[in-house]
């Protein structure tokens, strides 16, 4: 069918998170739908991100359960980790994800073209390789979402071996006896967390002041603290300037300070767009200056029929779940029918590390720069009964709300929480924050005991006057 025309209501270039949600959604509504994707739909997220790397912290969580297991009576022999398993059972649940996807896709009548997507005039896309070039599909819409690729460093030549991205960590079979990880941010602390888990020796070298920069003061400090029991190097406020490799590893050098010697460089320096190639002539789709496409609340670009979703959104938080509201959010409004825009100062992040961390809603610091006057009452998980029961007893609940004339606390701002399982049990958090509840409209609400979440009601009775075992 190269070369002939084939029209569709929609047309989507990627068939990762945001890209895959909108062709579904708009399948789901009725709608036709093509769908480009020059790899394996699923995207980065399912085949070398979200994914993979969680399959590779649960075999950390796994080990580190073992090691602790006489603490509960049950003797073991030493521990000994089979990383090439670890990887294969990675790879099996890939594959069964990627499977499963693509039944679906096809299920709803779904036409998926395998190759790279230009967007020319017109809302014309046109296929230039891979199993189906010389597709020319128009769509009467046409949903951007080609996503992003690891940023690298300048020095820091990706040698698959030595210096690895994202993409060439998740695809190891054996780990390095040291590493460091340069970069402090989300994924940069679940690679130093996994690692260190599974016994390498590792250092994270960050280049603003503190890890996890944009996570609330109270969250930092715990991970810190963890880190830096569990022996986790961390050099914050610090440039690399290069490296030089040597026998079996490299010597990073960092400006104004001592050397780092290590096996391997792992970079988590952050994600550019893939917008190379994507836009011909006369779009009417605007790039800015960073290489992202300009879109606006609905996920509509310059040019009316032409929406961007996903990684390559500029000012999008680049998360897998955030990509799928923004695809439902894009075909509601092809659709015509009423729609909430994605507001980003309230979406969920989750940080697979030991202790885990998540939140939504503003911070305190980011609250008082936006002009409230606030309440904060935090709870730490030690005393815990369920957190006690499972022996992971660091970590903190933290919530921020709007202070009223009465000094009282009033609509719930952010919840911000680090420790165990937190990723799992930020839900009712962020309804609280998205449907704007009060601190006493959320207290009323039972926490089942003994469970974790009884760190959360109980943070949440204090703010709103009287706690049980918070002041």
């Amino acid at each position: 069918m190269a070369n002939e025309v084939q029209q569709f209501d929609v047309v989507v270039i990627g068939g990762g998170p945001g890209g895959y949600a909108a062709a579904l959604y708009a399948a789901a509504a009725g709608l036709s739908v093509g769908l480009v994707e020059r790899d394996k739909v699923g995207g980065t997220c399912l085949h070398r991100g979200c994914v993979p790397a969680k399959e590779f912290l649960e075999t950390a969580h796994v080990r580190r359960t073992i090691e602790h297991a006489a603490e509960f009576g049950i003797n073991t022999k030493g521990v000994s980790v089979d990383f090439a398993v670890s990887q294969a059972r990675k790879n099996e649940i890939v594959d069964r994800l990627h499977k499963g996807l693509s039944g679906l896709l096809k299920g709803r009548k779904i036409t998926v073209f395998e190759g790279t997507a230009r967007l020319d005039a017109d809302q014309t896309v046109n296929v230039i390789d891979g199993t189906d070039a010389g597709v020319v599909a128009k769509g009467t819409n046409v949903i951007l979402a080609s996503g992003s690729v690891p940023r690298t460093l300048p020095g820091f030549d990706v040698d698959g071996t030595v210096v690895v991205t994202s993409d060439e960590f998740l695809d190891l079979s054996v780990l390095p006896a040291t590493a460091a990880v340069i970069g402090g941010g989300a994924i940069g602390c679940e690679f130093a967390s996994m690692l260190a888990d599974m016994g390498t020796e590792v250092t994270i070298l960050e280049g603003l002041p503190t890890i996890l920069a944009g996570c609330d003061a109270e969250v930092v400090s715990v991970m810190q603290r963890a880190f830096k029991k569990r022996g986790i190097a961390v050099r914050a406020g610090v440039t690399v300037t290069g490296h030089t490799p040597g026998k079996g590893g490299t010597t990073i050098q960092v400006e104004g300070g001592d050397d780092v010697k290590v096996d391997m460089v792992v970079l988590s320096v952050g994600r550019r767009a893939r917008t190379e190639g994507l836009l011909g002539e006369g779009t009417g789709v605007e790039i800015n200056e960073r290489g992202f496409v300009v879109a606006d609340s609905y996920q509509r670009t310059a040019n009316a029929n032409v929406f961007a979703v996903g990684d390559v959104v500029a000012n999008s938080p680049q998360l897998a779940h955030v990509g799928f509201a923004e695809a439902i959010v894009a075909i509601k409004t092809i659709l015509g029918e009423p729609v909430v825009p994605v507001d980003y100062d309230r979406v969920p992040w989750a940080i697979y590390s030991n202790p885990e961390v998540a939140f939504c809603g503003l911070t305190e610091a980011a609250a008082k720069e936006k002009g409230y006057d606030v309440v904060v009452k935090k709870d730490p998980f030690g005393g815990n009964s369920r957190a006690q029961i499972i022996g992971e007893t660091d970590g903190v609940v933290k919530i921020v709300a709007e202070k009223r004339a009465d000094g009282t606390a009033g609509q719930i701002l952010g919840v911000h929480m680090a420790g165990p399982w937190v990723t799992e049990q930020l839900g009712a958090g962020y309804f609280a924050v998205n449907w704007e509840a009060t601190a006493e409209e959320a207290a009323a609400l039972i926490q089942p005991h003994p469970s974790l979440s009884e760190t959360f009601g109980e943070t949440l009775l204090a703010l709103a006057g009287r706690g049980l075992h918070v002041g």
